[in-house]
């Protein structure tokens, strides 16, 4: 069982986020959001699909690689415009699965859901799950929905590819296929009872207030930098960097070769034009014109059919990436949450000791620095600098250092524990992002297959037409 377990809510203040992040370390995935089977599944036909995972078990895992309970197989179709005729129209989409994980009461559930479900899902699940990489969805604010056409079968479309491609990504996660939200959105005939009670009842006990609370938001300053980084993760940083640089690349050029459909359709012209001034050659070269039209009407179909959903599933693989990157950032983000508050245990405790040595008469603030001496200097003006004064402003640090080793002690075992689960989360991110790939990649060459077949044949019925150009020498 892995060390970290579930961290049940994104943090609202930096200050909290120790404190938070700690006391959802001790079983909240067992308890509420996350329901490990314990009886045993007679699992039907295998399924097979990319990405899909099914193995449970396997000598060579380690203790950091994720884990599969089974397959979790999801499809989104069907887009259906409900009350059509009035100001709250909206669209629904059918969610189906396969699955033969046992968390399910059903292996072939579904269910109509709009896109707010899906809102909800994915925002909900972020905050229940903040080590996991939640894929994100579409925008919503498009120009579609300013200028209302958002319920145009292209735009309905699109919008499902995007959902569908969503669910995917989510019945890929080992953690994310399992939880309790994921089956009640694909299972659920009241899910907006169940929506409201997950609002009013989320995963996990609220945590009671601590030190962490009373540190100021300067402390844990979400600008500073780790001063002591894993060399881990910054390889992983720097892998997310190329990633993304390359599908910035790719979306580039396949933009710039999705122009080219005008330029031959501008060169059939032309050449039509040259028929008209060679009339010796005008049907041959008619005939050519024809072809290159014929040529340009076979990219505009390549463009609709194979470009264009490439250039859509870069971008959104592009988002899927800063997902993946703000998983690594919050990492770093718990670290840094220990280097702090372990600073601010070792001032507190230097402190302490500076009293203490000037109440036995062994030291003052000489040698201590000028901060020391300045602070000496102004308890004095102020009638503070007694011993009676010291011995209760230590016994105020004694309990602050008390409460603050604690916090440390919290806070590097929420730390070592994130780190943990976002090393099993990358290898999870590179599953599923081999899988895309796979899949993208797949689609562009039997897209550019059908193209060029197509074009030699429009090319090949040229030649002998050409052919009979006569050339006399």
């Amino acid at each position: 069982m892995p060390k970290l377990q579930q961290i049940s809510r994104r943090p609202e203040s930096s200050k909290s986020r120790t404190r938070k992040g700690a006391c959802r370390l001790r079983g909240v995935y067992q308890r509420r959001n996350f329901e490990t089977p314990t009886a045993s599944y007679n699992s039907g036909p295998s399924s097979s699909g990319p990405g899909f995972r099914q193995s449970t078990s396997d000598s060579n895992e380690g203790p950091l690689d994720p884990k599969w309970e089974g397959y979790l197989i999801t499809c989104v179709k069907d887009p259906v415009k409900e009350l059509a005729e009035t100001k709250d129209a909206y669209v629904s989409y059918l969610v189906q699965a396969k699955t033969n994980l046992p968390i399910f009461s059903t292996s072939n559930p579904s269910a109509r859901r709009r896109f707010q479900d899906f809102v909800f899902l994915r925002e909900n699940l972020a905050r229940d799950f903040p080590a996991c990489v939640v894929p994100p969805l579409p925008d919503k604010h498009r120009l579609e929905y300013i200028t209302g056409d958002r319920f145009s079968p292209e735009f309905m479309e699109r919008r499902r590819n995007d959902l569908h491609r969503f669910l995917q990504r989510l019945s890929r996660h080992p953690t994310l296929q399992r939880s309790t939200l994921v089956r009640a959105f694909f299972e659920s005939t009241e899910w907006h009872v169940h929506m409201h009670q997950h609002i009013a009842h989320p995963p996990g006990p609220e945590p009671t207030p601590g030190i962490i609370d009373n540190i100021s938001d300067t402390l844990l300053n979400a600008f500073s930098r780790v001063r002591k980084p894993d060399e881990r993760f910054l390889d992983m940083r720097e892998s997310v960097d190329k990633f993304e640089e390359g599908l910035t690349l790719s979306d580039r050029l396949y933009t710039r070769i999705r122009g080219r459909t005008s330029d031959y359709h501008d060169l059939a012209v032309a050449v039509q034009g040259l028929g008209f001034l060679e009339s010796g050659i005008t049907d041959q070269l008619n005939h050519f014109s024809n072809t290159l039209l014929e040529f340009s009407a076979l990219l505009r179909h390549t463009t609709q059919t194979t470009t264009d959903p490439l250039l859509f599933h870069l971008h959104s693989l592009l988002s899927y990436s800063h997902a993946n990157r703000a998983v690594l950032k919050l990492r770093d983000q718990k670290q840094l949450d220990f280097e702090e508050l372990s600073d601010y245990l070792s001032g507190v405790t230097s402190e302490r000791d500076r009293l203490a040595a000037v109440i036995s008469g062994h030291a003052g603030s000489t040698g201590l620095g000028l901060s020391a001496y300045i602070k000496d200097r102004v308890d004095a003006i102020r009638g503070a600098d007694d011993d009676r004064s010291r011995v209760e402003k230590m016994r105020k640090l004694d309990i602050k250092i008390k409460e603050l080793q604690d916090a440390v002690t919290t806070a590097h075992d929420t730390s070592d524990a994130f780190s943990d689960e976002t090393l099993r989360e990358q290898s999870v991110f590179q599953y599923a992002k081999e899988a895309e790939m796979k899949e993208m990649l797949g689609n562009l060459a039997d897209g550019q297959i059908e193209f060029y077949k197509a074009a030699m044949e429009e090319w090949e019925r040229i030649i002998p037409i050409i052919q009979r150009i006569r050339v006399d020498v």
